[in-house]
């Protein structure tokens, strides 16, 4: 197969997003009254979007839908003013994004980050590279494992769905990958583990970005 683009997730693929919303959970949490997380806890908890994290950090006995939905808007509000904190891309990004534009290999971002964040983190670190989309969680469009956005990037790119290489970082990613009809490509340098991102799926697993270049035919 001819991998003619690349569709990436954002968090724990492209920047390392982990210590931002890390603390501005926590900060959200012990606001609250609640008990707070370490950062490794944490990486289980994202990935799913803001109202799952949410769920994921509150105590089993204070998740009914009122206080979730109260604590997501708060850690949304909260992580407005955090994001570039620590926030940047991982190690070896840079340059395999420099070596895809270069080659002419189309590339887009799908992220369960709500839609403006998503489109901000791109524009301020992200900025010197061209991505044909970017998309964030948005109403009426189902969050990833659903294949819908996917699917909706590849007919905006105008390439089938099997002409992709989906980089990410979770089961999530990969499962969203297989349901698109996409090569679904795991990352070891993000949040989750090789054992999860196997089960979710993944065909190959990478240890650094430059790796992916290999299912690239220029």
């Amino acid at each position: 197969m001819v991998f003619q683009a690349v569709l990436f997730d954002l968090d724990g693929t492209l920047l390392d997003t982990l210590q931002d919303l890390v603390d501005s959970t926590n900060c959200v949490l012990a606001g609250s009254g609640f008990p707070q997380h370490k950062a490794g806890a944490y990486r289980n908890f994202v990935g799913n979007g803001i109202k799952m994290l949410a769920y994921r950090a509150l105590p089993e006995n204070k998740r009914d839908q009122l206080i979730v939905d109260k604590i997501a808007v708060q850690i949304e509000e909260e992580y407005a003013h955090r994001w570039t904190e620590h926030t940047s891309p991982y190690t070896g990004v840079p340059e395999l994004l420099d070596v895809l534009t270069a080659s002419g290999i189309m590339m887009a971002v799908l992220s369960n980050k709500p839609q403006k964040p998503a489109e901000l983190m791109v524009l301020k670190l992200l900025s010197r590279w061209h991505f044909t989309a970017v998309e964030g969680e948005q109403p009426g469009v189902p969050l990833k494992p659903d294949p819908t956005a996917a699917l909706q990037i590849a007919k905006r790119m105008k390439k089938n769905p099997g002409e992709f290489l989906y980089l990410g970082d979770s089961a999530t990613d990969m499962e969203t990958a297989i349901a698109a009809g996409m090569y679904p490509v795991g990352a070891l340098w993000g949040f989750r583990t090789a054992e999860e991102l196997l089960a979710g799926g993944a065909k190959v697993l990478i240890k650094h970005p430059a790796e992916l270049l290999q299912f690239i035919n220029f």
